[in-house]
């Protein structure tokens, strides 16, 4: 059948419940997971492919995961998958977007419970019809440094096991010896195993639910599949065809590449032709030592989250979004880099300041529609220790109840932290929010604590450090953590140098700043410390819009009330007083 036997009501229908399936599957994903990472701040995303290999239907997850994964369908399908197949990858240069992130891939041939689709094979055998995909952040993946983000990696080994696309489960049965492989190259296998088994159950709840939708629609689902996507394609050419055409330029800088402080330049052209968009990242740097290499996977990702953003959030969320849009890297670019580039930071880190610059280009087309700079960083934290693989840490060293260092199971903890967001042309930034290419949750500090040998000592906004403007930019935020053990600490961080933009007459937000013990360490850092150090993050706060005197009065007697504005002129402050302030002082 065709997209044209659908008509408007059923289409919605179908759209819907081929929605809900996304979203049931990270809701398995997210109540079976083990650890804190996936459970708490679901870091981790789900989506449907056709069996093209088209995305028909994701959760409203993680940016950077969702616009990547048609890669990791694409390096399946090279690999002749079979019904009963499930195939875990994480190589960034086959479908994957750096280590960590570990994706898992199923073909689905729902039985219909015993029926037979006219598109069935002739010997009645399942066809596949599509793919479940879940991709998670995965605490370790071996590597050089717990957590599998070393601040120096030089190459992609020293960041971890890599992956192609390889059957994990073949027929309908676990591949015990390709588990066991992966398990004994990481640090906490109890809890790599138990994450593996959760993305298993929600590729398995996918293909459970599409039987039961092509039980009720037969092949009228499959045409769905082609309607969904033509219709967003649509919408989206509609959106671009209101956009001015023209050519767009911005450049931006990273904060050196964890092995060197020079700035690494970023630059883009984004080129507006009737209802298509052209970005090209020519100009960019070439790939660099160290780990801010992203693949173009990650650049795509982030064009596409812009492309999202400024066009209308009701468009359903598929290939057909992006169908209109190109992206262009040149071969061994920051953007598009050669093996064996070490990439994690780049997934994390350059996949930020890529939507920064693209923003930054549209706002010449579309000012209206674009907001101030906001943090520009994800603020990666991670803490871990070689301890016996256990598993899991131990709770009871946090509340410094056993000060043995070498008492602590191993653990690895990672987190992003938010900052502020950029101010908008009507309306003041966000305050302490995810920002970008990440849409994770924090890790509340009791779970925080009850899971790990760590100690939350502070946990704030940071008060005059968003951007001055009409619209003040968000607030960064500062978390202060004290290691119970002996530990490595590994930070991977931007705008510490160059503070985000204001935008429209608006100014800067502050920078952040990283310390361990008061001490400031760098931007990207990977250190071991001993039982009983303090890890501080401070936050960048956003960018702020418009003339700062134009801002209405009484939003800058409200800031001061509730103690996120002291200075009347509303400036910026890199460090407050209880920034600078001991972390066992109380705050």
């Amino acid at each position: 059948m065709t997209d044209a036997d659908l008509d408007p009501v059923e289409l919605e229908i179908l759209r819907n419940q081929l929605e809900s399936v996304a979203e049931e599957m990270g809701r398995v994903l997210i109540r079976g997971a083990y650890s804190p990472n996936v459970t708490e701040r679901r870091d981790c995303s789900t989506a449907l492919f056709d069996a093209e290999g088209r995305m028909v239907a994701q959760a409203e997850h993680i940016p950077v995961h969702l616009g990547a994964m048609p890669e990791a369908v694409a390096a399946v399908l090279e690999c002749d998958p079979e019904p009963g197949d499930t195939f875990v990858l994480n190589d960034p240069f086959a479908g994957g977007t750096h280590l960590p992130d570990v994706t898992l891939v199923s073909p689905l041939a729902p039985d219909e419970a015993g029926g037979e689709r006219d598109g069935a094979d002739e010997d009645g055998d399942d066809e596949i019809v599509g793919y479940a995909v879940s991709r998670a952040h995965h605490a370790d993946v071996g590597g050089s440094a717990p957590g599998s983000m070393p601040a120096g990696a030089r190459e992609i080994f020293q960041e971890g096991l890599r992956l192609p696309p390889v059957r994990l489960v073949a027929g309908g049965e676990v591949n015990e010896d390709v588990l066991d492989l992966l398990l004994a190259n990481v640090r906490t296998p109890d809890e790599r195993r138990a994450d593996l088994r959760a993305q298993m159950a929600a590729n398995d709840r996918a293909e459970e639910r599409v039987g039961d939708l092509l039980a009720d629609h037969g092949d009228r689902l499959l045409g769905a599949f082609d309607a969904v996507i033509d219709y967003s394609r649509e919408r989206v050419e509609s959106e671009l065809a209101d956009l001015p055409d023209g050519e767009y330029s911005a450049r931006d800088v990273l904060e050196g590449d964890g092995l060197r402080e020079d700035d690494v330049p970023i630059a883009v052209t984004v080129t507006v032709e009737e209802s298509s968009l052209s970005v090209d990242f020519s100009g960019t740097a070439e790939q660099v030592p160290g780990n801010l290499n992203a693949p173009l996977a990650v650049a795509k990702s982030a064009v596409y989250f812009v492309v999202r953003c400024l066009t209308d959030p009701e468009i359903p969320p598929n290939h057909g979004c992006y169908a209109p849009v190109s992206v262009h890297a040149p071969e061994g670019s920051l953007l598009n880099p050669d093996p064996p580039a070490a990439v994690v930071g780049g997934n994390v880190e350059t996949s930020q300041r890529v939507t920064d610059v693209v923003f930054a280009a549209l706002a010449d087309a579309v000012p209206e529609r674009v907001p101030a700079a906001g943090q520009g960083t994800m603020n990666n934290l991670i803490i871990g220790n070689r301890g016996s693989a256990s598993g899991r840490g131990d709770g009871a060293v946090a509340n410094g109840e056993d000060g043995e260092s070498g008492d602590a199971p191993a653990f690895t903890y990672y987190e992003t932290i938010g900052g502020g967001f950029g101010a908008r042309p009507d309306a003041d930034g966000m305050d302490g929010v995810q920002v970008g290419m990440t849409n994770t949750l924090n890790t509340p500090v009791e779970a925080l604590e009850a899971e790990y040998p760590l100690r939350v000592e502070r946990y704030a906004l940071r008060p005059d450090t968003g951007g001055a403007g009409e619209y003040r930019g968000g607030l960064g935020l500062a978390r202060a953590v004290t290691v119970g053990t002996d530990a490595t600490v590994s930070l991977l961080t931007e705008r510490r140098r160059h503070a985000p933009q204001g935008l429209a007459g608006g100014e800067s937000g502050a920078v952040g700043q990283n310390r361990i013990d008061g001490e400031r360490v760098g931007a990207k850092t990977t250190v071991d410390v001993e039982a009983g150090a303090t890890v501080t993050v401070l936050t960048p706060g956003g960018g702020g819009y418009g003339d700062p005197d134009e801002r209405d009065s009484d939003a800058v007697e409200r800031d001061r009330e509730d103690g996120k504005a002291s200075r009347a002129d509303g400036k910026v402050t890199d460090a407050t007083p209880e920034d600078e302030a001991p972390a066992d002082d109380g705050t």
